[in-house]
């Protein structure tokens, strides 16, 4: 073996999005049209099928884990549940709160034995995720995106 380290084998993810909050998280006009800036998102999603990266724990205690996106399940509430969707991505139209369905989902994956991160920025729904889930916030995906 070389002297250099072989770099971590990824660990396949589902990733939860939560749409408003990603939408949101960039001032490109969303609020004009919910239902399409949310079809935009989810129709750049589905390139990430496949994709290695790296997650931080979202405790910032721990080092960054290394990642492959294998399923992405995309959260959406009020006008954004007009959107469509490739079918590469998963959709859950929350029938209440988004938040709710975020906590719901997320624990779903998980409970099927699914590294689960969730993509989000509200400390609130963080504070609901079960521990063991990743926590990223919207500039990670975003920055996945080339956005």
């Amino acid at each position: 073996m070389s002297g250099n380290d072989p770099s971590p084998v990824p660990v396949p993810v589902c990733v939860v999005v939560d749409v408003a909050n990603v939408v949101g998280s960039r001032p490109d006009g969303w609020w004009r049209d919910r239902a399409g800036a949310a079809t935009r998102l989810l129709a750049s999603l589905s390139g990430l099928i496949g994709r290695e990266t790296s997650v931080d724990a979202g405790d910032g205690a721990g080092a960054p884990e290394r990642v492959r996106i294998e399923r992405i399940v995309a959260v959406v509430e009020g006008a954004a549940k007009a959107a469509s969707a490739p079918d590469e991505v998963t959709v859950v139209h929350a029938p209440h709160d988004g938040d709710s369905s975020i906590v719901s989902t997320a624990q779903r994956y998980l409970g099927s034995g699914e590294r689960v991160v969730v993509v989000t920025a509200d400390r609130g729904l963080r504070a609901r995720l079960a521990a063991g889930m990743l926590i990223a916030g919207p500039g990670w995906l975003n920055d996945l995106l080339g956005r």
